[in-house]
């Protein structure tokens, strides 16, 4: 019989249940998140490379990191605020802009065509909720 240990359920991002772990959870998810945005920079940043390709290449390489096991966190505001600020300084900096150009955040995604990363947390924890409601009882 599966018996579920502590270190089986940190690898798969499922152990954060009070908000002190949340916050070392989201703190290591974002360190991964730049990570995977250092090993990626070199398309991620180049000028040639349109920004919709760019877009599709942070969606599927990037993303992932920052939102890997999110669906089970006890998330709270603050959390969101800290994803979705990494998030912004990533397309931000992926499409040549700072802060001081003055660029609304809508619209730099929209230029880069993704979707707020908020939006896709509480997607995720949805549709865990929706795994969760028809596991057999």
């Amino acid at each position: 019989m599966y018996s579920p240990t502590k270190d089986n359920l940190r690898r798969r991002g499922f152990l954060p249940v009070n908000s002190v772990l949340c916050s070392s959870w989201v703190s290591h998810h974002i360190q991964a998140g730049w990570l995977n945005w250092r090993r990626a920079s070199g398309v991620l940043c180049d000028k040639k490379v349109p920004l919709k390709l760019k877009g599709k290449f942070y969606r599927t390489a990037v993303r992932p990191a920052l939102l890997y096991g999110t669906e089970c966190w006890a998330v709270k505001s603050q959390h969101e605020n800290q994803v979705s600020v990494v998030e912004m300084r990533m397309l931000r900096w992926m499409s040549g802009k700072t802060r001081h150009d003055r660029i609304r955040n809508d619209t730099i995604r929209e230029r880069v065509g993704v979707a707020p990363i908020v939006e896709k947390l509480v997607e995720n924890r949805l549709r865990w909720f929706g795994h969760v409601e028809r596991r057999p009882r």
